[in-house]
């Protein structure tokens, strides 16, 4: 399997530990997948900065292909601060930068057409970018966090072959309307994560749940992110979905037991 994380990037800065670390969704997906067994790439803008160099010598060590991306002059590449309480990632300030004025070119979509998957994200403000990069995709999951007003799902989803989306509190049935909804605007699946709740995946026929493994966390960021590579990857290698859920979990769990996405920790 070939996969492309496509768009946002950043460094998480952990203040209270005086520690920066790179991540962003495309770039946590694209990394972990790789780490689980996929040929993987990311594709993005970034900064001439000590953060975008940051960034790009992480990927670098991890064996991704970064042929595809770029550093702009004049613009700073993108920060989240980060505080861990009690093992749970809370943001504070944050600043997309380069990362959000991503353009996709011909050279650029005729690279992405090259792999089995993409991977975006609602951070990565490709909105207006969608058809084109659906147009160049095998398959193209996106992720979209805790954004899922009806007239954004409207726009973004007929365009998904596999949508990722992150709730807190929401009654089950309430979930339920909300994934079939999602389901009929065109995806094949629908993949809903709730925290200590688990996670479920409908595929609009068949609606699965699988638990959360038990952990004492360290740091929760990039859980989710290491649930939805090892889903994908999983998932593409034709493992039953049941069993996708499973690992992903398992994943998501040992993914909490050090800080940062995905490790290569810089002091800040």
């Amino acid at each position: 399997m070939r996969i492309v994380g496509v768009g946002d990037n950043t460094v998480d800065i952990y203040g209270h530990r005086r520690m920066k670390f790179p991540g962003g969704n495309a770039v946590n997906v694209a990394v972990l997948a790789h780490r689980y067994g996929a040929e993987a790439a990311y594709l993005g803008w970034l900064g001439k900065d000590e953060r975008g160099s940051l960034v790009l010598n992480s990927l670098k060590e991890e064996g991704l292909d970064i042929s595809h991306c770029r550093v702009m002059e004049g613009m700073a590449s993108s920060y989240s601060t980060v505080t861990v309480i009690n093992g749970d990632r809370i943001f504070g300030e944050s600043n997309p930068g380069a990362s959000q004025h991503l353009h996709l070119t011909d050279e650029d979509l005729d690279y992405i057409a090259t792999f089995d998957l993409v991977h975006t994200s609602v951070y990565s403000h490709l909105e207006k970018q969608i058809t084109a990069l659906k147009s160049a995709s095998h398959l193209l999951a996106f992720d979209l966090s805790q954004r899922y007003e009806r007239s954004y799902l409207e726009r973004i989803l007929p365009h998904v072959d596999i949508a990722f989306l992150s709730l807190a509190s929401i009654a089950d049935i309430e979930q339920d309307r909300l994934m079939r909804a999602m389901i009929e605007l065109g995806p094949k699946l629908v993949v809903v994560t709730r925290g200590k709740e688990g996670s479920w995946v409908f595929d609009g026929k068949f609606l699965y749940h699988q638990g959360i493994i038990a952990v004492e966390a360290v740091d929760s960021l990039g859980a989710g992110d290491a649930f939805a590579a090892r889903f994908l990857v999983e998932y593409h290698s034709g493992t039953p979905v049941p069993a996708a859920m499973e690992r992903a979990a398992h994943s998501a769990a040992e993914n909490c037991s050090h800080f940062g996405a995905f490790g290569h920790g810089q002091p800040c």
